[in-house]
């Protein structure tokens, strides 16, 4: 029965992946998320700055000059996109390799004018979707974006097996509440959100909306907000951090709870090495009167154009009132980027909880976009 577990937990664990932008980059590059991105907040569909980088920066082989086979444009004003992820895993302690599909994302965003994007995604593995309209028409590149799209919270890692991303969907202990916040890879709302760029160093982000898609919640408003800070002292340095708070009801236990999360966030990076933290609480989460915690460390070192060393460390604890309930796991990997559009990582992950499953684990994730 142990093994079974093991083998469920394993499968269903990398069945997914959250495609988002990545936060180092953006940290190394002294930008934000919105540079290579129509998303304000981050991920989905890149810009023509975000293809460029794709194709001439991040890889280690790729064409160099401006032209390219390929055009992400189909016209002035639409432009497509394409996230797909697939991997191999293999468990040790079962000796069994198993290939799984993950995600597949297609974009389209049209240009209704300067200011005015449409965006929508469809998985076409996980069948989710999102679709919202972005309107840049308040002071300073602040905008309002109103459709269905996931909103902004914390650092938004490409990996929802982060304990401050969604976690581990309670798969290492089953019949349990959720090992994860609430922003897995399957979380949208509906509704509004305004953001807010008081400078180039201070933006804040502010949603109000329902979800729909988790039996767990109520159809009462979610209420998201998050300040971020970049300040500018090197050239060569790049720092940010902040804070989030969310509050929303639910019913985890069978009995109706408003929960109220909040944490905070920060992260550096300087020439080829970059770090990133975030540590959030939340009340009322896992049951009535219980406060739970996630923490997510993630360093990061380019070796070479195309090759970088990742370490991240996650932990989740259901109630920081209790010992021996606590969940956590180390990844150790690289990100190798042979050439345009193509990102190899393999991955091994050490995991620890109480009582203990032999259910470390070794990945090769294959991730394609456009």
């Amino acid at each position: 029965m142990k093994y079974l577990t093991a083998v469920y937990f394993l499968i269903v664990l990398f069945v997914t992946n959250e495609i988002n932008a990545l936060p180092r980059f953006a940290l190394r590059q002294k930008d934000n998320c919105v540079s290579c991105h129509y998303n304000p907040t981050g991920g989905l569909i890149r810009n023509e700055d975000g293809f460029f980088f794709g194709k001439n920066v991040i890889s280690m082989i790729s064409p160099r000059d401006k032209d390219f086979t390929l055009n992400p444009k189909l016209t002035e004003n639409i432009q497509i996109g394409l996230d797909y992820r697939t991997q191999l895993l293999y468990t040790y302690s079962l000796k069994k390799a198993d290939f799984q599909d993950m995600s597949g994302n297609f974009y389209v965003n049209v240009g209704l004018s300067d200011k005015i994007n449409v965006t929508t995604r469809y998985d076409f593995v996980q069948a989710i979707w999102e679709a919202y309209v972005t309107a840049f028409v308040l002071p300073n590149k602040s905008y309002i974006k109103a459709g269905t799209f996931t909103p902004d919270y914390g650092i938004r890692l490409d990996d929802h097996t982060a304990y401050t991303r969604g976690g581990d969907f309670a798969l290492i202990t089953p019949g349990r509440a959720p090992n994860g916040l609430i922003y897995s890879p399957y979380y949208t709302e509906t509704g509004i959100e305004i953001g807010a760029n008081f400078s180039n160093a201070v933006s804040l982000t502010a949603s109000v909306g329902r979800n729909k898609q988790y039996p767990m919640f109520l159809n009462d408003p979610v209420i998201t907000t998050k300040l971020q800070i970049t300040p500018n002292f090197d050239s060569k340095l790049g720092i940010m951090f902040g804070g989030s708070l969310t509050s929303f009801t639910s019913k985890p236990t069978g009995t109706k709870l408003r929960s109220l999360m909040y944490g905070g966030f920060a992260g550096a990076g300087y020439e080829r090495f970059s770090i990133l933290g975030e540590f959030d609480l939340a009340e009322d989460y896992q049951a009535s009167d219980v406060t739970t915690s996630a923490i997510m460390i993630e360093a990061s070192y380019k070796i070479m154009v195309g090759l970088e060393a990742v370490v991240r460390y996650d932990k989740f604890d259901p109630n920081i009132n209790f010992s021996n309930d606590e969940f956590s796991h180390i990844i150790l990997g690289f990100d190798f980027y042979p050439y345009s559009f193509i990102e190899l990582i393999p991955q091994y992950r050490i995991y620890t909880e109480h009582p203990s499953i032999d259910n470390n684990s070794f990945l090769l994730q294959f991730h394609f976009w456009y």
